[in-house]
């Protein structure tokens, strides 16, 4: 099986905070419902998005995207989106309640860690995490600065 030249991804913006807050146990993609606004304003080239405090969250058996901060499309008139409304997540019911599960037994949460385009539709990458206490981080750190040291002295010798 050979890839289609449609299915390129063409990545939009990627939450970095989030594997230094939690530790992600596992990823899922999912569609999201957006207005014609908001898709211009990703594709655009400076399109701006903010992953802060953002998560998503099931409601009525539905999985909604939180706080998600899409930048206004510039060339939009009246008909302009909100910046941090609630969107809606595509998944299978089948998902939803399996993640729901998830959430409710261990206490886990599920945050976006990466926003990109594929055939032409918006996807996210969502990650269901357990959030990272302080020496947790620090300990992450070190570990990425030690395999830093590694590689640069691998270069020099």
């Amino acid at each position: 099986m050979s890839a289609k030249a449609g299915d390129a991804v063409m990545p939009i913006a990627r939450n970095k905070k989030a594997f230094h807050d939690y530790e992600v146990l596992e990823k899922l993609e999912a569609g999201v419902a957006l207005l014609g606004t908001e898709v211009k304003s990703l594709r655009q080239a400076g399109g701006s998005v903010a992953f802060t405090d953002a998560y998503a969250k099931i409601k009525q058996g539905e999985m909604w995207l939180v706080d998600l901060h899409i930048a206004p499309y510039v060339h939009a008139s009246l008909q302009n989106h909100e910046p941090t409304r609630p969107r809606k997540l595509l998944l299978h019911r089948r998902e939803i309640a399996k993640l729901q599960q998830k959430l409710e037994r261990q206490g886990l949460t599920v945050v976006p860690l990466e926003l990109y385009f594929k055939r032409g539709l918006v996807k996210v990458l969502l990650g269901v995490a357990r959030g990272k206490k302080l020496h947790d981080k620090r300990q992450s750190l070190r570990k990425r600065d030690d395999e830093r040291t590694m590689a640069r002295e691998g270069r020099r010798r």
